[in-house]
């Protein structure tokens, strides 16, 4: 749902460039304890090349899934935006920003998806109210058991990150008097709820496919342990 460029005027172009700057701060400061952590463990630097390796898989499949974009009358064109499994699988909502950043200059450098001037509330739009949605909802659902967390929890952090992400691009239309606010949200929000299904499902698997890979690694950890060291004599 990236905006293009002559959408919203230049001088709220700037304000959200400056939130964008703040939002990379927190995700600058992010990364930055991520990867201590990582230096600390034994094993730091294979850890480190899967941990870039993971990131740059995130920035290609969130390309790829951003390719297909559905116009909206009364708004911009609504894709999946795979917010809320980057916030998941990298633990933090500021991971949402590390990833489409780059997602969203090589959309308008490759495609001219989006703008230069707007590039400031693209990344506010899919970055930072899609990842903090994402992330939090997925949090709420924490004190459930493993397998509705799983379910629900996958489920509704794709939907509503989706969901308050086109809602946000309503509301920005309205300030910058393009788009009336009303229309908007009615369009907007309709496309999305039915294209936040497809996300949310989407969103889901991945939790799954994360929860038996984790299963299976706890198993392989247990199994290790367990097995008595073979002497030779």
């Amino acid at each position: 749902m990236n905006v293009p460029d002559g959408f919203i005027p230049l001088w709220q172009c700037f304000i959200y460039a400056i939130l964008m700057l703040i939002s990379w701060i927190f995700t600058l400061k992010w990364l930055v304890g991520s990867l201590l952590k990582l230096k600390k463990e034994e094993s730091n630097f294979t850890k480190l090349i899967k941990y870039i390796i993971l990131v740059l898989f995130l920035m290609a499949f969130t390309f790829i899934l951003q390719a297909f974009v559905i116009p909206v009358p009364y708004g911009v064109g609504i894709s999946l935006i795979g917010a809320a499994i980057i916030t998941i699988i990298l633990r933090s909502p500021w991971g949402a920003v590390l990833v489409m950043t780059p997602v969203l200059l090589t959309q308008w450098l490759l495609f001219g998806y989006g703008g230069l001037t707007t590039m400031g509330v693209n990344i506010i739009n899919s970055g930072v109210v899609a990842g903090l949605t994402g992330f939090y909802v997925f949090r709420l659902t924490k004190p459930l058991d493993k397998i509705l967390r799983t379910l629900l929890g996958g489920f509704f952090s794709g939907f509503l990150s989706l969901f308050f992400a086109s809602l946000a691009v309503s509301v920005e239309f309205w300030l910058a008097g393009t788009f009336p606010l009303a229309k908007g949200i009615m369009w907007m929000g309709m496309y999305s709820s039915m294209i936040g299904i497809l996300e949310g499902i989407m969103t889901m698997i991945v939790c799954i496919i994360l929860l038996v890979l984790k299963s299976q690694a706890k198993k392989s950890r247990i199994n290790k342990k367990v097995t008595p060291n073979v002497i030779e004599t």
